[in-house]
């Protein structure tokens, strides 16, 4: 157990801490939230011991071992294979055999009756029960089993750990920690550098691991997935909820509504108060009781709403009028040093269309969308846009490129078009640059400024396909979905490089997947094409007979008649695995049309109402709301009829037959 109590954690005036106290049992699964810059990093550090606090602020369990994995790491030293390095997480669990073996010894020798041997008796308990959990003698088949579930090969096994690359690094760091098996596994964004094989690979394996883990992540899904109580840090204060980020969106929504209520109450007695003060302070006769109510004031302890936290919020612009072909990519081949990353990949994009690209590292997902970007070449010329089509690129490294001597406001007016700078302030505010923070050089803003200030670069850039490549990098929760909201009202092609499989789920139709230099066009949003995968690699690995001879039998009628409503059950479940997400997307949208035609109602009873006139800006208020809202339902009209043509499509393909 690891025990916080009265963390206090200041710089000059800021409390990143303030008397803030917790609680982390043997097995608790904790999501850490909070936007960006809320110390949610700092206080594992502090949890792992990393940062020093005043001593009994964090209490320990006497073998509680402590797992940290950091955002960032410096390379490992150079002298030992990947599989050596890994190996060495065993470290700490070879010491505590041969204290074990140490303590045998001593308790043969000691007597019996005494308070030592008690306490030997003890230690011995708790060391055996840690050598079980981490299963010492399977350590060889277990270094293979994670390494091989986090990406790397084989032939990585012998190689200097001191050549891999920084995401690499990380994964190796991850291995070592999962290997070792500690009581508390503290993980700093360990989804950031895996792809989405490796990324359900550890979300297997964490689901059965036997410690507490605490985890900070903008993964929404690997969240939801893998904890059962949400802490959430904000202005210094934690405040925790029972169960994962989904749960704890919609109990934090509620707590806010109480709070609100009961500061209103609070407030409407408090302007009584001093209307009763103002009123009466001059009369003598009420000297006594205003007195008393100045003492009730002073003394009032004062509910104070949570400010909302900045986030990005803005929209892409309409997509430039375009031809119904949006890209076509024939035979293209694409290659480095003699050795190749593609080899006669075609496949096409309609206008509209939204897809996500897939694949292991290194299987060639940026150097994809580059080359769909025109960033770089293909050996041929292979890629054609549609008529009109416009791109707009975002890629990895954008934020790296931009100009280092630049401000802000002077990267922002280099790109084209016509705009005022009082326009492009109101972009940049958008993105939380405002005020000075305009005026700041590039040079010095951290990388998430810089991201965000790639996107609002790439987003006043007029074109109607938009290319990115982990566009979410350095965007905390609530900006992704401010982002993922954007993206989804979108009325152009997006084509999209992400590991988050809950941002890209809410709005992409297809999955675009890149293995063994080739690729493969799935229907479906990213979970379908997991599932269909998973289910493709299980039918792989079933022993005997290839599946075209198991059904083979000396009865050749029978089998005939079993192969029938063998292939006829497979079509159906192949049509209810395209039609289900469609229908949940329809339906979705049905829900969506019905709370915003009854909010549009709402409001036109508001604007019916002479009163609403007298108030100039409570009537600019709602007939801003009333053309926002209208907006939105012909967004989601136009949702639900294009999400029932592809049922209705996808109906026909199957045929009857099917039903």
């Amino acid at each position: 157990m690891i025990i916080i109590n009265d963390l206090n954690l200041q710089y000059g005036n800021k409390y990143i801490f303030k008397e803030l106290s917790a609680r982390i049992g043997e097995q608790d699964r904790i999501g850490l939230v909070g936007v960006n810059g809320t110390g949610k990093s700092t206080l594992l550090k502090i949890i792992a011991g990393i940062q020093e606090t005043d001593f009994g602020v964090v209490t320990r369990s006497r073998h509680a071992t402590i797992g940290y994995l950091p955002q960032e790491i410096t390379a490992f030293p150079s002298g030992r294979s990947l599989y050596e390095e890994a190996e060495s997480a065993f470290g700490n669990i070879i010491e505590m055999q041969n204290r074990l073996e140490e303590i045998n010894l001593r308790l043969s020798s000691e007597d019996s009756g005494s308070a030592g041997y008690s306490l030997l008796l003890v230690e011995q308990g708790e060391l055996q029960h840690e050598l079980e959990r981490a299963d010492i003698f399977r350590m060889k088949s277990q270094v293979e089993t994670v390494l091989s579930g986090l990406g790397f090969s084989e032939a990585d096994l012998s190689k200097d750990c001191t050549t891999f690359s920084g995401g690499w690094t990380m994964r190796l760091m991850l291995a070592k920690h999962l290997l070792a098996k500690p009581s508390f596994l503290l993980l700093d964004e360990p989804t950031n550098h895996l792809d989405i094989e490796s990324l359900t690979w550890l979300e297997s394996f964490l689901t059965t691991y036997q410690g507490a883990m605490i985890i900070i992540s903008h993964d929404r899904a690997f969240l939801d997935n893998m904890t059962s109580a949400t802490w959430e840090l904000s202005r210094g204060t934690l405040t925790a909820y029972k169960g994962n980020y989904t749960k704890y969106l919609v109990e934090k929504e509620l707590r806010m509504q109480v709070q609100r209520a009961a500061y209103e109450n609070q407030q409407a007695q408090i302007q009584q108060t001093m209307r009763f003060v103002e009123r009466f302070r001059a009369k003598s006769t009420k000297a006594k009781q205003v007195q008393s109510r100045v003492k009730q004031l002073a003394k009032l302890d004062r509910i104070e709403l949570e400010d909302s936290e900045s986030t990005i919020s803005f929209r892409f612009p309409p997509a430039l009028p375009s031809g119904r072909l949006a890209l076509e990519v024939k035979g293209l081949t694409k290659s480095y040093n003699n050795k190749n990353v593609f080899t006669d990949i075609s496949f096409e994009l309609q206008r509209g269309e939204k897809i996500a690209v897939v694949g292991v590292n290194g299987a060639g997902k940026s150097t994809m969308v580059r080359l769909l970007a025109a960033e770089i070449t293909p050996d041929k010329d292979t890629i054609r846009l549609g008529h009109n089509v416009k791109t707009s690129y975002f890629g990895q490294h954008q934020a790296q490129d931009l100009p280092q001597n630049l401000t802000v406001l002077q990267t922002l007016s280099e790109v084209e078009g016509d705009r005022s700078v009082t326009q492009d302030r109101s972009i940049l505010g958008a993105f939380l640059f405002r005020g000075d923070d305009v005026d700041k050089k590039v040079s010095i803003l951290s990388g998430g400024e810089k991201s965000r200030l790639a996107l609002a670069k790439m987003i006043i850039t007029p074109a109607n396909l938009l290319i990115m490549d982990e566009p979410t990098n350095h965007l905390d929760m609530m900006s992704q979905e401010i982002l993922q909201e954007a993206m989804k009202q979108y009325d152009g092609t997006i084509i999209v490089v992400s590991h988050n499989r809950y941002f890209v789920d809410q709005f992409v139709n297809k999955v675009l997947e890149i293995k063994d230099g080739k690729a493969t066009l799935f229907d479906g949003n990213v979970s379908y094409y997991l599932e269909k995968t998973r289910e493709s690699r299980k039918v792989s690995l079933l022993p005997g007979k290839p599946q075209s001879e198991a059904v083979q039998s000396t009865d050749a009628a029978p089998a005939r008649g079993r192969n029938a409503r063998q292939a006829q059950a497979q079509i159906r479940i192949d049509k209810n695995k395209i039609l289900r997400p469609l229908k949940i997307q329809a339906d979705e949208a049905e829900k969506e049309i019905e709370k915003y035609e009854a909010r549009k109602s709402l409001v036109e009873s508001y604007l019916a109402d002479p009163e609403l006139y007298k108030d100039q800006d409570a009537f600019a208020d709602k007939s801003r709301e009333y053309k926002e809202v209208g907006r939105r339902l012909e967004r989601l009209y136009a949702t639900w009829e294009e999400t029932q043509a592809r049922i209705e499509e996808a109906e026909k393909s199957f045929g009857q037959d099917a039903l």
